[in-house]
């Protein structure tokens, strides 16, 4: 299975990186900009072939590792 993590900022928290981006973006020319929120795609490929556990390592692999979760979400999602 295929798991593909999404990680972004919690509503709240301050993005420099995202607020870098959106200056750049400006200064290419690109008008009506108005907010840039950067996150992080992760790809990880399971031997796991049963869904509810592949589930569960995923979720443990974010909560103990890929996310922070005082500040950052995270979503996934599972193919075969």
């Amino acid at each position: 299975m295929k798991a593909r993590i999404r990680i972004t900022l919690k509503n709240g928290v301050l993005d420099p990186q995202g607020k870098a981006i959106q200056n750049a973006l400006g200064s290419l020319g690109f008008a009506g900009v108005e907010e840039v929120r950067q996150g992080k795609y992760i790809e990880v490929d399971l031997s796991e072939t049963d869904e509810a556990r592949a589930r569960a390592e995923v979720e443990r692999m974010c909560r103990e590792l890929l996310a922070n979760l005082v500040i950052e979400n995270y979503s996934y999602e599972l193919t075969a």
